[in-house]
């Protein structure tokens, strides 16, 4: 998967950087966890402080645009985004998968 920045932007009261993003992928489209791993390992981010706002294909074509955040520490994480958001873009455990069945 070939990916690269579109915007780049430090919002230095949020103590963050908020990226716009795109990427091309082959196949189905990959989830929140998989983006999240290719782009902190394609722009050595840290995967923890890492959060995917949104994302969503473009139609007719192998390929994602989408939003996130990158913070500079945890506590401005947890502070800032509301709970749900965080959630999303932490992987499912197999204990968890095993409750849901």
């Amino acid at each position: 998967m070939k990916a690269e920045i579109v915007e780049d932007v430090v919002n230095p009261l949020l103590s963050r950087r908020e990226i716009n993003f795109r990427f091309f992928f082959e196949g189905a489209q990959p989830s929140r966890i998989e983006t999240k791993k290719l782009l902190s390992a394609a722009f050595d981010l840290n995967p923890k402080l890492l959060i995917i706002a949104n994302m969503k294909a473009v139609f007719g074509k192998q390929e994602v645009v989408g939003y996130a955040k990158v913070y500079d520490d945890v506590d401005s994480l947890k502070i800032t985004e509301q709970e749900y958001i965080l959630k999303r873009n932490i992987p499912e455990t197999k204990e968890e998968k095993k409750e849901e069945a």
